[in-house]
Protein backbone atom coordinates (compact mmCIF):
# COMPACT_ATOMS: atom_id res chain seq x y z
CA UNK A 1 0.00 0.00 0.00
CA UNK A 2 1.17 3.28 -0.47
CA UNK A 3 2.79 5.61 2.33
CA UNK A 4 1.27 9.25 2.97
CA UNK A 5 4.07 10.65 1.47
CA UNK A 6 4.01 8.13 -1.63
CA UNK A 7 0.64 9.16 -2.08
CA UNK A 8 1.46 12.82 -2.11
CA UNK A 9 4.25 12.70 -4.21
CA UNK A 10 1.79 10.72 -7.23
CA UNK A 11 -0.87 13.17 -6.84
CA UNK A 12 0.93 16.35 -7.11
CA UNK A 13 2.96 14.96 -10.03
CA UNK A 14 -0.75 13.74 -11.32
CA UNK A 15 0.29 10.02 -12.13
CA UNK A 16 -2.40 9.49 -9.55
CA UNK A 17 -5.87 11.29 -9.48
CA UNK A 18 -7.65 11.63 -5.98
CA UNK A 19 -10.88 10.80 -6.99
CA UNK A 20 -9.21 7.32 -8.51
CA UNK A 21 -7.68 6.95 -5.18
CA UNK A 22 -10.63 7.99 -3.26
CA UNK A 23 -12.59 5.95 -4.64
CA UNK A 24 -10.86 2.84 -3.80
CA UNK A 25 -10.75 3.54 -0.47
CA UNK A 26 -14.12 3.53 -0.19
CA UNK A 27 -14.45 0.30 -2.12
CA UNK A 28 -12.14 -0.98 0.75
CA UNK A 29 -14.15 0.27 3.55
CA UNK A 30 -17.61 -0.95 1.64
CA UNK A 31 -15.72 -4.23 1.27
CA UNK A 32 -13.67 -4.86 4.84
CA UNK A 33 -15.62 -2.80 7.37
CA UNK A 34 -18.66 -5.20 7.38
CA UNK A 35 -15.71 -7.57 9.34
CA UNK A 36 -13.33 -5.06 11.00
CA UNK A 37 -15.78 -2.41 12.19
CA UNK A 38 -13.15 0.27 12.12
CA UNK A 39 -15.54 2.80 10.76
CA UNK A 40 -18.68 4.69 12.86
CA UNK A 41 -19.64 6.90 9.95
CA UNK A 42 -18.43 7.02 6.22
CA UNK A 43 -19.03 10.03 4.27
CA UNK A 44 -18.57 9.06 0.46
CA UNK A 45 -20.35 12.01 -0.64
CA UNK A 46 -18.38 14.09 1.01
CA UNK A 47 -15.46 12.78 0.40
CA UNK A 48 -16.03 12.25 -3.46
CA UNK A 49 -16.62 15.82 -3.76
CA UNK A 50 -14.04 16.94 -1.64
CA UNK A 51 -11.80 14.50 -4.33
CA UNK A 52 -12.67 16.14 -7.29
CA UNK A 53 -12.43 19.40 -5.58
CA UNK A 54 -8.59 18.79 -4.93
CA UNK A 55 -8.18 17.28 -8.65
CA UNK A 56 -9.70 20.42 -10.04
CA UNK A 57 -7.10 22.52 -8.13
CA UNK A 58 -4.09 20.35 -8.70
CA UNK A 59 -4.81 20.11 -12.58
CA UNK A 60 -5.24 23.97 -11.89
CA UNK A 61 -1.81 24.23 -10.32
CA UNK A 62 -3.06 25.02 -7.01
CA UNK A 63 -1.49 22.52 -5.18
CA UNK A 64 -1.39 23.09 -1.37
CA UNK A 65 0.84 20.22 -0.04
CA UNK A 66 1.47 17.18 0.62
CA UNK A 67 -2.11 16.28 2.13
CA UNK A 68 -3.94 17.75 -0.82
CA UNK A 69 -6.22 15.21 -1.93
CA UNK A 70 -5.31 12.14 0.32
CA UNK A 71 -7.93 10.05 2.06
CA UNK A 72 -7.64 10.26 5.77
CA UNK A 73 -10.04 9.30 8.01
CA UNK A 74 -11.15 11.08 11.59
CA UNK A 75 -11.81 9.82 14.88
CA UNK A 76 -14.98 9.97 15.81
CA UNK A 77 -14.46 12.48 18.80
CA UNK A 78 -13.29 14.91 16.41
CA UNK A 79 -15.84 17.51 15.66
CA UNK A 80 -17.22 17.75 11.99
CA UNK A 81 -19.25 20.33 11.15
CA UNK A 82 -22.52 18.50 9.69
CA UNK A 83 -21.61 15.13 10.13
CA UNK A 84 -22.40 13.66 13.78
CA UNK A 85 -19.53 13.03 16.21
CA UNK A 86 -20.49 10.10 18.85
CA UNK A 87 -16.85 9.27 20.56
CA UNK A 88 -18.79 5.77 20.27
CA UNK A 89 -21.45 6.50 22.63
CA UNK A 90 -24.97 6.46 22.89
CA UNK A 91 -25.28 9.64 24.97
CA UNK A 92 -24.16 11.22 21.42
CA UNK A 93 -25.86 9.04 18.82
CA UNK A 94 -27.21 11.89 17.06
CA UNK A 95 -24.97 14.86 18.17
CA UNK A 96 -24.02 16.80 14.91
CA UNK A 97 -21.69 19.66 15.79
CA UNK A 98 -22.26 23.18 13.83
CA UNK A 99 -17.93 23.57 13.60
CA UNK A 100 -15.29 21.82 12.82
CA UNK A 101 -12.40 20.79 15.27
CA UNK A 102 -9.47 22.66 15.06
CA UNK A 103 -7.28 20.59 13.51
CA UNK A 104 -10.35 19.47 11.39
CA UNK A 105 -10.31 22.80 10.16
CA UNK A 106 -6.84 22.49 9.12
CA UNK A 107 -7.09 18.78 7.01
CA UNK A 108 -9.82 20.65 5.12
CA UNK A 109 -7.33 23.92 4.59
CA UNK A 110 -4.73 21.63 3.72
CA UNK A 111 -7.21 20.21 0.79
CA UNK A 112 -7.56 16.46 2.23
CA UNK A 113 -10.18 13.90 1.98
CA UNK A 114 -11.96 12.93 5.05
CA UNK A 115 -13.60 9.45 4.32
CA UNK A 116 -14.96 8.99 7.63
CA UNK A 117 -15.16 9.27 11.33
CA UNK A 118 -13.60 6.06 12.77
CA UNK A 119 -14.36 3.66 15.45
CA UNK A 120 -13.07 3.88 19.05
CA UNK A 121 -13.38 2.58 22.65
CA UNK A 122 -16.60 5.00 24.26
CA UNK A 123 -15.06 8.38 25.23
CA UNK A 124 -11.74 6.89 24.82
CA UNK A 125 -11.99 5.71 28.25
CA UNK A 126 -10.23 2.04 27.59
CA UNK A 127 -7.48 0.85 25.91
CA UNK A 128 -9.50 -2.56 24.56
CA UNK A 129 -11.37 -1.03 21.82
CA UNK A 130 -14.10 -3.51 22.53
CA UNK A 131 -16.50 -0.98 24.23
CA UNK A 132 -18.08 1.07 21.99
CA UNK A 133 -22.10 1.72 21.13
CA UNK A 134 -21.33 0.37 17.54
CA UNK A 135 -19.70 -2.72 18.01
CA UNK A 136 -15.99 -3.20 18.75
CA UNK A 137 -13.03 -2.48 16.25
CA UNK A 138 -11.12 -5.80 15.03
CA UNK A 139 -7.65 -6.43 14.11
CA UNK A 140 -6.57 -6.75 10.46
CA UNK A 141 -4.34 -9.26 10.61
CA UNK A 142 -6.72 -11.57 12.15
CA UNK A 143 -10.93 -10.59 13.07
CA UNK A 144 -10.63 -12.79 16.43
CA UNK A 145 -7.91 -10.21 17.80
CA UNK A 146 -8.55 -6.51 19.09
CA UNK A 147 -7.34 -3.97 17.34
CA UNK A 148 -6.55 -2.14 20.71
CA UNK A 149 -7.61 1.33 22.28
CA UNK A 150 -8.81 3.84 22.28
CA UNK A 151 -8.11 4.97 18.48
CA UNK A 152 -8.78 1.17 17.57
CA UNK A 153 -10.91 2.18 14.05
CA UNK A 154 -8.12 4.63 12.84
CA UNK A 155 -5.39 2.11 13.44
CA UNK A 156 -7.68 -0.89 11.55
CA UNK A 157 -8.35 1.23 9.02
CA UNK A 158 -4.74 2.49 7.90
CA UNK A 159 -3.64 -1.00 8.66
CA UNK A 160 -6.59 -2.16 6.44
CA UNK A 161 -5.39 0.32 3.34
CA UNK A 162 -8.85 1.91 3.97
CA UNK A 163 -7.40 5.14 4.24
CA UNK A 164 -3.77 6.46 3.61
CA UNK A 165 -3.66 8.39 7.71
CA UNK A 166 -6.21 8.64 10.02
CA UNK A 167 -6.02 10.88 12.76
CA UNK A 168 -6.51 9.05 16.54
CA UNK A 169 -5.41 10.61 20.04
CA UNK A 170 -3.43 9.59 23.29
CA UNK A 171 -3.97 10.50 26.69
CA UNK A 172 -2.63 7.08 28.22
CA UNK A 173 -1.39 5.42 25.01
CA UNK A 174 -4.74 5.05 22.84
CA UNK A 175 -2.45 6.18 19.71
CA UNK A 176 0.87 3.97 20.23
CA UNK A 177 -1.02 0.97 21.65
CA UNK A 178 -3.77 0.05 18.50
CA UNK A 179 -0.60 1.05 15.81
CA UNK A 180 1.72 -1.03 17.75
CA UNK A 181 -1.70 -3.96 17.68
CA UNK A 182 -2.00 -3.77 14.12
CA UNK A 183 1.15 -3.23 12.60
CA UNK A 184 1.18 0.41 11.92
CA UNK A 185 3.30 3.83 13.11
CA UNK A 186 1.88 6.10 16.39
CA UNK A 187 3.30 9.20 17.61
CA UNK A 188 2.11 10.37 20.79
CA UNK A 189 4.12 14.44 20.18
CA UNK A 190 5.10 16.65 23.00
CA UNK A 191 2.25 18.93 25.01
CA UNK A 192 0.66 21.49 22.82
CA UNK A 193 1.62 20.72 19.19
CA UNK A 194 -1.87 19.57 18.40
CA UNK A 195 -4.70 22.24 19.03
CA UNK A 196 -7.88 20.38 21.47
CA UNK A 197 -10.52 22.77 20.40
CA UNK A 198 -13.44 20.49 19.42
CA UNK A 199 -11.76 17.22 20.64
CA UNK A 200 -14.07 15.56 23.01
CA UNK A 201 -12.00 15.49 26.07
CA UNK A 202 -11.16 12.55 27.61
CA UNK A 203 -8.34 14.06 30.91
CA UNK A 204 -7.11 17.62 29.35
CA UNK A 205 -3.88 17.21 31.08
CA UNK A 206 -3.38 14.61 29.45
CA UNK A 207 -4.67 14.43 26.07
CA UNK A 208 -3.51 15.19 22.61
CA UNK A 209 -4.28 14.39 18.87
CA UNK A 210 -2.13 11.31 17.61
CA UNK A 211 -0.96 11.04 14.15
CA UNK A 212 -1.64 7.21 13.10
CA UNK A 213 0.20 6.27 9.81
CA UNK A 214 1.92 3.62 7.76
CA UNK A 215 5.24 4.77 7.75
CA UNK A 216 7.58 7.00 9.90
CA UNK A 217 8.17 9.82 7.38
CA UNK A 218 4.46 10.24 7.17
CA UNK A 219 3.89 12.09 10.75
CA UNK A 220 5.98 14.66 8.81
CA UNK A 221 2.80 15.49 6.57
CA UNK A 222 0.17 15.63 9.20
CA UNK A 223 2.29 17.80 11.79
CA UNK A 224 1.63 20.80 9.37
CA UNK A 225 -1.68 20.84 11.13
CA UNK A 226 0.31 21.58 14.50
CA UNK A 227 -0.99 25.03 16.12
CA UNK A 228 2.91 25.74 16.22
CA UNK A 229 3.26 28.52 13.17
CA UNK A 230 6.07 27.50 11.29
CA UNK A 231 7.63 30.21 8.80
CA UNK A 232 9.52 28.00 6.21
CA UNK A 233 8.98 24.68 5.12
CA UNK A 234 10.06 22.75 7.80
CA UNK A 235 7.50 20.82 9.83
CA UNK A 236 6.16 21.68 13.65
CA UNK A 237 9.15 19.11 14.47
CA UNK A 238 11.80 20.95 12.81
CA UNK A 239 12.78 18.77 9.89
CA UNK A 240 11.63 19.15 6.11
CA UNK A 241 8.70 17.66 4.83
CA UNK A 242 10.62 15.62 2.21
CA UNK A 243 12.07 14.20 5.40
CA UNK A 244 15.42 15.06 3.48
CA UNK A 245 17.12 15.04 6.51
CA UNK A 246 16.48 12.18 8.08
CA UNK A 247 17.35 10.64 5.36
CA UNK A 248 20.59 11.70 4.98
CA UNK A 249 21.28 11.75 8.47
CA UNK A 250 21.68 7.98 9.05
CA UNK A 251 24.33 7.77 10.85
CA UNK A 252 23.43 8.18 14.47
CA UNK A 253 26.85 7.64 16.02
CA UNK A 254 26.18 10.37 19.02
CA UNK A 255 23.02 9.30 20.22
CA UNK A 256 22.81 7.44 23.15
CA UNK A 257 19.84 4.70 23.40
CA UNK A 258 18.33 4.10 26.70
CA UNK A 259 16.53 1.10 27.38
CA UNK A 260 14.12 1.01 30.47
CA UNK A 261 14.34 -3.14 31.02
CA UNK A 262 13.09 -2.62 35.15
CA UNK A 263 9.41 -2.79 34.75
CA UNK A 264 8.49 -2.42 31.37
CA UNK A 265 10.08 -5.35 29.83
CA UNK A 266 8.92 -7.31 32.83
CA UNK A 267 6.69 -10.92 32.01
CA UNK A 268 7.08 -10.01 28.16
CA UNK A 269 5.15 -12.42 26.03
CA UNK A 270 7.91 -14.29 24.38
CA UNK A 271 7.98 -13.17 21.05
CA UNK A 272 7.65 -9.71 22.01
CA UNK A 273 11.02 -10.26 24.17
CA UNK A 274 12.27 -11.90 20.97
CA UNK A 275 11.54 -8.80 18.68
CA UNK A 276 12.75 -6.53 20.80
CA UNK A 277 16.26 -7.78 21.71
CA UNK A 278 16.51 -8.53 17.27
CA UNK A 279 15.28 -4.40 17.15
CA UNK A 280 18.46 -3.58 20.13
CA UNK A 281 20.74 -5.30 18.25
CA UNK A 282 20.08 -2.92 15.15
CA UNK A 283 20.11 -0.32 16.74
CA UNK A 284 23.64 -1.06 18.76
CA UNK A 285 25.18 -0.70 15.07
CA UNK A 286 23.23 2.69 14.45
CA UNK A 287 24.17 4.26 17.34
CA UNK A 288 26.55 5.87 20.36
CA UNK A 289 26.02 3.41 23.07
CA UNK A 290 22.89 1.54 24.93
CA UNK A 291 22.77 1.65 28.27
CA UNK A 292 20.23 0.86 31.04
CA UNK A 293 17.83 2.97 32.50
CA UNK A 294 15.51 3.65 35.09
CA UNK A 295 12.12 5.86 34.17
CA UNK A 296 10.13 6.50 37.27
CA UNK A 297 6.15 5.73 36.67
CA UNK A 298 3.37 7.10 38.73
CA UNK A 299 -0.35 6.72 36.91
CA UNK A 300 -1.25 9.90 38.82
CA UNK A 301 -5.44 8.86 39.00
CA UNK A 302 -6.21 11.85 41.10
CA UNK A 303 -5.56 14.14 38.13
CA UNK A 304 -7.26 11.84 35.67
CA UNK A 305 -10.24 10.72 37.49
CA UNK A 306 -11.11 14.53 38.54
CA UNK A 307 -10.82 15.68 34.77
CA UNK A 308 -12.77 12.64 33.66
CA UNK A 309 -15.91 12.95 36.16
CA UNK A 310 -15.81 17.10 35.50
CA UNK A 311 -16.75 16.23 32.11
CA UNK A 312 -19.05 12.97 32.35
CA UNK A 313 -20.57 14.63 35.95
CA UNK A 314 -23.76 15.61 34.15
CA UNK A 315 -24.58 12.83 31.70
CA UNK A 316 -23.75 10.03 34.50
CA UNK A 317 -26.58 11.74 36.58
CA UNK A 318 -29.26 12.35 34.07
CA UNK A 319 -28.79 9.67 31.69
CA UNK A 320 -26.20 6.87 32.84
CA UNK A 321 -28.55 4.14 30.82
CA UNK A 322 -27.15 5.99 27.60
CA UNK A 323 -23.63 4.64 28.49
CA UNK A 324 -22.25 1.02 27.83
CA UNK A 325 -21.81 -0.34 31.46
CA UNK A 326 -18.20 -0.53 31.28
CA UNK A 327 -17.32 2.85 30.85
CA UNK A 328 -20.46 3.63 33.76
CA UNK A 329 -18.88 1.77 36.39
CA UNK A 330 -15.68 3.46 35.20
CA UNK A 331 -17.01 7.20 35.44
CA UNK A 332 -18.87 6.24 38.71
CA UNK A 333 -15.56 5.38 40.29
CA UNK A 334 -13.77 8.45 39.40
CA UNK A 335 -16.13 10.60 41.42
CA UNK A 336 -15.00 11.75 44.79
CA UNK A 337 -11.84 13.99 44.00
CA UNK A 338 -11.56 17.08 46.13
CA UNK A 339 -10.08 20.52 45.18
CA UNK A 340 -7.57 20.07 47.73
CA UNK A 341 -6.29 16.80 46.37
CA UNK A 342 -6.21 17.78 42.52
CA UNK A 343 -4.13 20.70 43.41
CA UNK A 344 -1.52 18.85 45.68
CA UNK A 345 -1.51 16.53 42.65
CA UNK A 346 -0.64 18.74 40.13
CA UNK A 347 2.19 19.88 42.29
CA UNK A 348 3.69 16.58 42.31
CA UNK A 349 3.22 15.88 39.18
CA UNK A 350 4.93 19.24 37.76
CA UNK A 351 8.14 17.82 40.53
CA UNK A 352 7.73 14.12 39.22
CA UNK A 353 8.05 15.61 35.74
CA UNK A 354 11.33 17.54 36.67
CA UNK A 355 13.09 14.99 38.33
CA UNK A 356 12.01 12.09 35.67
CA UNK A 357 14.14 14.64 32.68
CA UNK A 358 16.82 13.81 34.79
CA UNK A 359 17.74 10.47 32.54
CA UNK A 360 18.23 12.74 29.90
CA UNK A 361 21.71 13.75 31.42
CA UNK A 362 22.53 10.24 31.11
CA UNK A 363 20.77 9.38 27.28
CA UNK A 364 18.71 11.15 24.13
CA UNK A 365 16.04 8.53 23.81
CA UNK A 366 14.54 5.98 25.88
CA UNK A 367 13.27 2.50 24.44
CA UNK A 368 10.76 -0.25 25.30
CA UNK A 369 8.12 -2.26 23.82
CA UNK A 370 4.77 -0.57 22.89
CA UNK A 371 2.97 -3.41 24.53
CA UNK A 372 4.00 -6.49 26.66
CA UNK A 373 2.01 -8.93 24.33
CA UNK A 374 0.74 -8.88 20.58
CA UNK A 375 -3.08 -8.02 20.28
CA UNK A 376 -5.40 -10.45 22.63
CA UNK A 377 -8.10 -12.66 21.64
CA UNK A 378 -11.68 -10.35 21.56
CA UNK A 379 -13.47 -13.13 23.26
CA UNK A 380 -11.02 -12.72 26.53
CA UNK A 381 -12.02 -9.20 26.79
CA UNK A 382 -16.08 -9.78 26.12
CA UNK A 383 -15.70 -12.44 28.97
CA UNK A 384 -14.20 -10.64 31.29
CA UNK A 385 -16.61 -8.94 34.39
CA UNK A 386 -16.32 -5.40 34.49
CA UNK A 387 -14.30 -5.48 37.94
CA UNK A 388 -11.92 -7.47 35.96
CA UNK A 389 -11.25 -5.33 32.68
CA UNK A 390 -9.48 -2.24 34.11
CA UNK A 391 -6.40 -4.88 35.39
CA UNK A 392 -6.68 -6.67 32.05
CA UNK A 393 -5.50 -3.51 30.45
CA UNK A 394 -3.34 -2.01 32.61
CA UNK A 395 -0.96 -5.54 32.25
CA UNK A 396 -1.61 -6.47 28.87
CA UNK A 397 -2.15 -3.05 27.04
CA UNK A 398 -1.24 0.65 28.46
CA UNK A 399 1.31 -0.97 31.39
CA UNK A 400 4.03 0.52 29.07
CA UNK A 401 2.16 3.08 27.21
CA UNK A 402 0.61 5.08 30.37
CA UNK A 403 4.09 6.37 32.52
CA UNK A 404 4.91 8.42 28.84
CA UNK A 405 1.66 9.66 29.07
CA UNK A 406 2.04 11.32 32.30
CA UNK A 407 5.34 12.57 31.52
CA UNK A 408 4.13 13.78 28.14
CA UNK A 409 7.06 12.84 26.80
CA UNK A 410 7.10 12.71 22.79
CA UNK A 411 7.21 8.92 21.97
CA UNK A 412 6.28 6.93 19.00
CA UNK A 413 5.22 3.29 18.11
CA UNK A 414 7.33 1.20 15.05
CA UNK A 415 6.62 -2.10 13.66
CA UNK A 416 9.77 -4.57 15.14
CA UNK A 417 8.47 -7.54 14.46
CA UNK A 418 6.05 -10.54 13.91
CA UNK A 419 4.65 -13.37 16.73
CA UNK A 420 4.67 -17.00 15.99
CA UNK A 421 1.08 -16.67 14.73
CA UNK A 422 1.85 -13.62 12.51
CA UNK A 423 0.67 -10.70 14.87
CA UNK A 424 2.62 -7.35 14.94
CA UNK A 425 4.53 -5.61 17.60
CA UNK A 426 5.76 -2.59 18.26
CA UNK A 427 8.95 -1.03 19.76
CA UNK A 428 8.17 2.87 21.58
CA UNK A 429 10.81 5.48 21.42
CA UNK A 430 10.65 8.39 23.56
CA UNK A 431 12.03 11.86 24.20
CA UNK A 432 12.46 14.91 25.96
CA UNK A 433 9.43 16.92 25.67
CA UNK A 434 10.00 19.41 22.68
CA UNK A 435 12.52 16.82 21.26
CA UNK A 436 9.76 14.93 19.23
CA UNK A 437 12.62 15.27 15.99
CA UNK A 438 15.17 12.98 18.40
CA UNK A 439 12.14 9.68 18.57
CA UNK A 440 11.15 10.32 14.81
CA UNK A 441 14.72 10.51 13.88
CA UNK A 442 15.66 7.23 15.58
CA UNK A 443 12.15 5.42 14.35
CA UNK A 444 13.17 6.36 10.95
CA UNK A 445 16.39 5.19 10.28
CA UNK A 446 15.26 1.90 12.60
CA UNK A 447 12.40 1.40 9.73
CA UNK A 448 14.64 1.99 6.74
CA UNK A 449 17.10 -0.77 8.37
CA UNK A 450 14.54 -3.61 8.60
CA UNK A 451 11.35 -4.64 6.66
CA UNK A 452 8.94 -5.03 9.83
CA UNK A 453 6.86 -2.10 8.07
CA UNK A 454 6.42 -3.10 4.85
CA UNK A 455 4.33 -5.82 5.75
CA UNK A 456 0.63 -5.38 5.07
CA UNK A 457 -2.06 -7.88 6.52
CA UNK A 458 -3.87 -9.92 4.01
CA UNK A 459 -7.26 -9.56 3.42
CA UNK A 460 -8.45 -12.17 1.01
CA UNK A 461 -7.30 -13.64 -1.89
CA UNK A 462 -9.59 -11.46 -3.70
CA UNK A 463 -8.28 -8.66 -3.39
CA UNK A 464 -7.75 -6.80 -6.89
CA UNK A 465 -4.67 -4.62 -7.31
CA UNK A 466 -5.49 -0.74 -6.66
CA UNK A 467 -3.86 2.34 -7.10
CA UNK A 468 -2.78 2.67 -3.87
CA UNK A 469 -0.78 -0.81 -3.74
CA UNK A 470 2.65 -1.01 -4.45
Amino acid sequence: MLTLCEAAEKLRSRRLSPVELTRECLARIERLDPTLNAFITVTAELALEQARRAEAEIIGGNYRGPLHGVPIAVKDLFDTEGVRTTAASNQYRERVPAKDAEVVQRLKRAGAVIVGKTNMHEFAFGMSGVVSAFGPTRNPWNPERIAGGSSSGSAAAVAAGMCVAALGSDTSGSGRCPPALCGVVGMRPSAGVFSLEGVVPLCTSFDTVSPIVSSVLDVLPLSKLSNIQEPDASDQFGLPLDGSNLAVSRDLRRLRVGVARSHFFDDLQADVARALEEALKVLSHLVAEIREVDVPRDAFRTIFDAEIYEFHEAMAAKTPELYQPLTLFRVQKTAGITATDYIRERRRLEQFRADAEKVFEQVDVVITPTTPVTAPKLSELQALAIPDVRPFEMKYLLRNTAPFSSLFWPSISVPCGFSSDGLPIGMQISARPQADSRALHLAYVYEQATEWGKRHPALGESDKQLALDE
